[in-house]
């Protein structure tokens, strides 16, 4: 059984981690497969997704998992009217009422896990407990939706959580740079396009954020974020 991520040092993954493709062989060849866990797997890296409410989370770990994902989305009832705001999502019928599980085997002894967190306020009480033990974190934002994203960020600088920004284009909108200052991010925080259904371009989200634990190293202090 493949020892806590809590054990992984905390200088992060380092740059010899994964492959140039940063994806092993055998995972990248199975695209839509599912591979069981390697006997030899030994020590759990631990990756969270965060972000607002439909911004395609629950998508982007089905989408690059080597194993058929867990996941708690549950059909939306009567029950959320007047408590999840649904007007920037109103297509959405389900909702991730826990967490969604997925994995992606790094090498012979490592494999790396994804959690992707709920989106809806009344369950962001269990961020802090996903993001104990975890290596760093995605941020996914909708453009139509940046605000949704200050509260996440805010969290994982509270942590010192290292993480970078996914943009999850639904439609066209701001530029990068835009999103940027819109977010108020540093330029140390690594900020992309991505499009959460696609499986290669979900991994390369992670491979961004794999390079930027590399060579992170923790701010002197960590801000709080004004809302």
């Amino acid at each position: 059984m493949p020892s806590n991520a809590s054990e992984v040092p905390a200088s992060g993954v380092p740059a010899s981690g994964v492959p140039a493709s940063g994806v092993p062989a055998q995972t990248a060849a199975t695209a839509t497969g599912r591979l069981p866990l390697a006997s030899t797997a030994s020590n759990a890296l631990k990756i969270v997704i965060v972000g607002g409410f439909g911004v395609g989370k629950t998508t982007m770990v089905g989408s690059v998992s080597e194993m058929r994902p867990l996941s708690t989305e549950e059909v939306m009832t009567q029950a959320s009217a007047g408590v999840d705001d649904l007007s920037a999502v109103r297509d959405k019928r389900t909702t991730t009422a826990a967490f969604d599980f997925g994995r992606i085997t790094v090498d012979a002894t490592r494999v790396l896990y994804l959690f992707g967190a709920p989106g809806q306020k009344r369950f962001w009480f269990l961020w802090e407990q996903l993001f104990t033990g975890s290596l760093g974190a995605v941020v996914l934002v909708d453009t139509a939706r940046v605000e949704e994203s200050w509260y996440a960020i805010d969290r994982l600088e509270h942590h010192r959580t290292p993480f970078i920004v996914a943009v999850n284009r639904f439609a066209p909108g701001p530029n990068l740079d835009e999103v940027r200052t819109a977010l108020d991010l540093s330029d140390d925080v690594p900020l992309l396009e991505c499009d959460a259904r696609r499986r290669e371009s979900s991994r390369d989200v992670l491979i961004a954020l794999v390079h930027h634990l590399a060579r992170y190293r923790p701010p002197a202090s960590a801000p709080e974020r004004s809302s």
